[in-house]
């Protein structure tokens, strides 16, 4: 371990469960190299998380800052929905983000946050992208709806990309399937070229369903606002569920907007401080 290697002021944040580490790298300090960022995510014998965002300057004229997210395992990840909204909390407690409106480049895009009354955020999360090519995944038809033979018989799945791949899988009770064991099955598909974020959803009713998401490069968290979002646009897609849904995970609730076909699907939700530290290299 190089003692060249910074010493860094982190802050633990989680959204619903779904943990994060926190640095801010907008004075121009490198980024932990993949090896640094294992450690890190140990949460044995580093600090322990999900995911690791890092602030940086922004990178289009108008916003705050821009963000990258690495998962545990030292891969980049394309969006995420609560780490998000813990840099718009994080702003925001830090005095950069003074209006209740505000942008952040993100690694997919401009993301609109907005701080809300109940001191949680929304953001505008995007429009999901529906065509293979784009989520992107390797099967023949327009999308969403797919099926594989798999070891547990044909499983039918709605794919989109929410900035990230997600495979959504509707079932009656995901505690009643091997839900581990499909997710790194289809993980492991060559099909999906960059990886996939599985998720298990059961329609409670046309406002309101249950979800678990396993996440590429972390394994089940107990949050996914990208997997939200993605079940959400496949469910609606189907007729299963409304414009508006509750999404209840193992770590909490997030609420999802989609007003239309055309628009963006807006997710809000919590944004907790945990604690801060130095970590030593």
């Amino acid at each position: 371990m190089s003692s060249a290697a910074p010493r860094r002021r982190f802050t633990k944040m989680h959204g619903a469960g779904n943990d994060f580490v926190l640095l801010d790298l907008r004075d121009g300090t490198p980024p932990p190299s993949p090896a640094e960022l294992v450690r890190m995510a140990d949460r044995h014998r580093g600090i322990g998380f999900d995911q690791l965002l890092a602030l940086g300057p922004p990178a289009t004229p108008g916003a705050l800052a821009a963000y990258r997210i690495w998962n545990a395992d030292g891969s980049p990840a394309g969006q995420c929905g609560n780490g998000a909204r813990c840099v718009a909390a994080w702003l925001r407690r830090e005095g950069s983000a003074t209006a209740p409106r505000f942008r952040l480049d993100g690694p997919a895009g401009t993301v609109e946050a907005e701080a809300l009354d109940d001191g949680g955020f929304a953001l505008d999360m995007g429009r999901p992208r529906f065509a293979p090519a784009e989520v992107p995944l390797r099967l023949d038809g327009p999308g969403p709806e797919h099926t594989l033979d798999s070891p547990w018989g044909e499983l039918r799945f709605g794919a989109v990309s929410m900035g990230n791949p997600h495979a959504v899988l509707e079932v009656a009770d995901p505690a009643a399937i091997d839900h581990a064991g499909i997710a790194r099955w289809l993980q492991a598909q060559a099909v999906f070229s960059e990886g996939v974020n599985v998720g298990f959803a059961r329609v409670l009713d046309a406002g309101h369903i249950a979800l678990r998401v396993h996440e590429r490069g972390v394994g089940e968290t107990l949050a996914c606002g990208s997997g939200a979002c993605a079940a959400v646009a496949v469910l609606a897609r189907r007729g299963r569920v409304g414009r508006r849904v509750a999404v209840d995970l193992p770590g909490g609730r997030l609420c999802i907007d989609w007003p239309a076909d055309d628009a963006p699907l807006r997710m809000s939700g919590p944004a907790v401080f945990v604690f801060e530290g130095e970590w030593l290299p």
